[in-house]
């Protein structure tokens, strides 16, 4: 299959017509960044790679070095390179060579507080160790990797971990709090009560990576591991290319997303790996009205050959979708060990049009939930019902609003799971059910089958459903389904 994908981006290009022609909706070229020959190494700005020295002024002293020459390369050889966050100029590459790893500090006071986006609304933050706000043509390339310590910011649950590992964990610096361990040794002198945790390093924790209203950007073949909270986090970028990337957190990390690629415009995410504690590739728009006030979908994203280990979903489309998502393509992905497979969620309040996604060839197995949901009821949700947990079937339907999220115009082929909880779970809203359903040639081998609320326009064909448990499909407020 590999082989005869290559082949025919081969004969693509070679006959002019381009790699995007093979997608189902017309996808401009997503430019990559253009990077100046000026290079310039770490070391020549005072750093060390000793894992002692802070480096934080000698990046900034190359960045603005690298600037001031019109852009460039900044090389970080093999070492440990301990720095404060990183802040990106315009036309420049950071390389990080085998070998070389860029640990961030754990001083709280290193990461200046900035104004940001986080889980869709305007938030402050810790700045990212990695930050880039309206520049251009940046790109972080090479084989080292990153390391933010998230471990020192993070919150645990002690649901997560075995009796062994939960003492293990709180043997160290921090504070446990009704089954909640908080790494920060720190008390907060305001409270009154001693032994009540300092909760600001954990409201105030960032992502790894934050690029904001950014144009032309590459991340190619680094690692990004252990964040705070979110991995990687594109925000209101355009051309964004995600290319032979790992990112990884733990599998117990709160928050702990791989990739949020959020109101972006022409992105691509090929061949990368993703071991997270939350959702893993992830496409998001702004939440409730702050998020439809952006008019920003996320579009024109072209997701290929991707790996998901761990995470709460191999792929997802929300639930901050508010600016709606469309012309999504997905292909050739494996999710191995996921909570679910497949996630599109939202609820009511949010609004916003999720439309045009195309999923294709997914292969997955070992999954702990569901293989494939829809649920518009998202930390919200009946199993079935009109209402929100707040009402009761019996209720009015409510009026379709500019808070109504619609998702539409699904089209899915070959699909495999081999082990699941639930092949399939649609759960749409009496006054916008999920509408334009089209699954054909997958197969799926769960405990139990498919279960269908609120949805019209529902074709399956050549559709393999096998479960040990219940019926192959059940249906409630289901219209126009059909089954060839």
């Amino acid at each position: 299959m590999r082989k005869r994908i290559i082949m025919l981006a081969m004969a693509l290009c070679v006959a002019g017509i381009g790699l995007y022609a093979q997608l189902p909706f017309a996808m401009p070229d997503v430019a990559k960044p253009n990077i100046p020959s000026n290079t310039v190494n770490i070391t020549a700005f005072g750093a060390k790679g000793d894992g002692t020295v802070l480096c934080t002024e000698a990046f900034a002293k190359a960045m603005k070095a690298l600037s001031a020459k019109g852009g460039g390369r900044l090389v970080v050889p093999a070492g440990i390179w301990l720095t404060g966050p990183i802040q990106f100029e315009s036309c420049v590459e950071l390389h990080v060579e085998r070998g070389a790893l860029v640990l961030f500090t754990t001083d709280y006071d290193a990461y200046p507080y900035t104004e940001t986006v986080y889980e869709g609304k305007k938030a402050r933050k810790k700045m990212s160790p990695l930050w880039a706000y309206e520049k251009h043509d940046v790109a972080i390339t090479g084989h080292g990797t990153f390391d933010a310590q998230g471990q020192a910011w993070r919150p645990s649950k002690k649901m997560k971990f075995t009796a062994a590992q939960w003492k293990e964990l709180t043997s160290g610096e921090g504070i446990e709090m009704k089954d909640v361990w908080y790494p920060d040794a720190r008390r907060d002198s305001l409270a009154g009560k001693p032994g009540k945790p300092d909760l600001r390093r954990v409201h105030g924790r960032p992502v790894l990576l934050e690029f904001t209203r950014c144009q032309r950007v590459l991340l190619q073949d680094a690692t990004f591991s252990n964040s705070p909270a979110w991995n990687v986090h594109p925000l209101m970028c355009e051309d964004v290319s995600i290319i032979g990337v790992n990112i990884r957190n733990p599998w117990y990390a709160q928050n702990g997303d791989g990739l949020d690629l959020e109101a972006c415009n022409r992105a691509v995410i090929h061949n990368s790996t993703f071991d997270v504690g939350d959702d893993a590739i992830c496409i998001k728009s702004g939440k409730d009205a702050e998020g439809r006030a952006w008019k920003r979908p996320c579009q024109n994203v072209w997701i290929e050959g991707c790996t998901v280990l761990h995470g709460h979903g191999g792929f997802v489309i929300g639930s901050e979708m508010s600016s709606g998502a469309k012309n999504i393509y997905i292909n050739n992905c494996v999710f191995n060990g996921t909570d679910t497979g497949l996630r599109m969620k939202s609820t009511r309040g949010r609004g916003g049009t999720v439309e045009n996604i195309f999923i294709n060839n997914i292969y997955m197995t070992n999954i702990a939930g569901d293989a494939f949901t829809f649920d518009l009821y998202y930390a919200n949700k009946p199993a079935t019902g009109k209402g929100d947990k707040d009402s009761s079937a019996a209720d009015a339907v409510p009026q379709v609003t500019e808070e109504t999220p619609c998702f539409r115009n699904i089209f899915v082929e070959n699909v495999v799971c081999q082990g699941a909880k639930r092949a399939v779970y649609f759960n749409g809203l009496p006054e916008m059910p999920l509408d334009n359903l089209r699954m054909k040639n997958s197969l799926f081998t769960a405990e139990r089958g498919a279960e269908m609320h609120y949805a019209k326009n529902i074709t399956f064909e050549n559709v393999r459903i096998s479960c040990s448990k219940g019926d192959r499909i059940t249906m409630t407020d289901v219209t126009g389904f059909t089954e060839k």
